[in-house]
């Protein structure tokens, strides 16, 4: 089968399109057939191992996990013998975590990992992102921040694959939402429901005149030290990019502040809560309160392309490998 390989850390370029052994699902495993998987600013941080403490966890000279891409959706097309909620033909979608591997035509996932059987009114496209973007700010906005109706959250990223997501979910809790990006994406900010909107290029928004319950950096380009002065008495600052300074600053922050400054790896949360929230976000789409913003579409043979457009920081929404597109019905 084809499948995109790690040859080592480094630049996009060590991304190859190679042909590999196509893998057998073990008796309590699915093979999925992919029709779309996901590029994400993590992968790119995955590809660079940076923060190279990530390596303990990664692999420490090359990828443990050489083929990347962890969100997905596809088809079943073989089951182990165990397997007792799958069957070939079930169209699917979820999240391969640290198993990565959803860069390539097939790949197998256990049966209770963090996978569901996809609705059908959700397009491939849309589904193969449901584990990045929703799925990240819904567990920092729900079980992190635990935001409540009638407080403030700022958004940093807004525009963001996570930032898009974060918007709509904390307009769905009853937060007032103010969002920050750039000039171009102010109206499409708007348009998801942010009360607010500050375009950075403009104002700093570290320096706002009024304080924010909840600052969710999505993208990790402020920090608690910026942002402490724009938060309220019992304020949070949450962001799921992890840098030295904000393990730090968690810690003296535990201890002596009533601020707090906090990160999580969702990837890291048991497959069985992260099923839970994924569940409810497939209710949140059922009901009409949440879409997915799509950005660029590639091949699979192009996934170094898109790592390099996603490098470029220019992305907004979401960013999507096509790999069996002739089979949906919805494209």
């Amino acid at each position: 089968m084809k499948a995109i390989v790690a040859t080592g850390y480094g630049a996009p370029d060590v991304l190859k399109l190679q042909q590999v052994d196509k893998p057998q699902p073990k008796e309590n495993e699915v093979l999925v057939k992919v029709h779309a998987s996901s590029v994400t600013t993590a992968d790119g941080m995955m590809r660079t191992s940076k923060p190279y403490f990530g390596r303990l966890v990664t692999g420490l000279t090359k990828p443990k996990h050489p083929i990347p891409g962890t969100g997905f959706s596809g088809v079943v097309e073989a089951v182990g013998e165990k397997v007792e909620s799958f069957q070939p033909g079930d169209e699917v979608f979820g999240e391969t975590t640290l198993g990565f591997s959803t860069n390539a035509e097939y790949f197998t996932i256990p049966e209770k990992g963090v996978i569901l059987h996809k609705p059908d009114n959700l397009s491939f496209t849309d589904a193969a992102t449901f584990c990045d973007g929703h799925l990240t700010s819904l567990n920092f906005l729900k079980e992190i921040a635990q935001i409540k109706p009638g407080q403030r959250v700022l958004i940093n990223g807004a525009s963001g694959s996570l930032g898009t997501a974060a918007v709509q979910i904390a307009k769905y809790m009853g937060a007032e939402v103010t969002g920050v990006c750039s000039t171009r994406n102010v109206g499409l900010v708007k348009s998801l429901g942010a009360d607010f909107v500050i375009d950075y290029t403009k104002k700093d928004f570290t320096k706002a005149d009024k304080t924010y319950d909840v600052v969710y950096d999505t993208v990790g380009k402020s920090s608690y030290s910026k942002s402490k002065n724009i938060l309220s008495e019992s304020g949070l600052y949450v962001s799921p990019v992890l840098k030295f300074s904000l393990l730090l600053k968690m810690i003296w922050t535990s201890l002596f502040s009533k601020k707090k400054a906090k990160f999580s790896a969702t990837g890291l949360r048991s497959d069985e809560d992260l099923r839970k929230q994924l569940t409810d976000l497939v209710t949140l789409f059922q009901e009409g309160k949440l879409k997915t913003v799509i950005d660029r579409q590639y091949p699979l043979e192009k996934v170094a392309e898109a790592h390099t457009y996603i490098a470029s920081g220019h992305k907004k929404g979401n960013v999507v490998i096509i790999v069996q597109p002739e089979n949906d019905s919805l494209w």
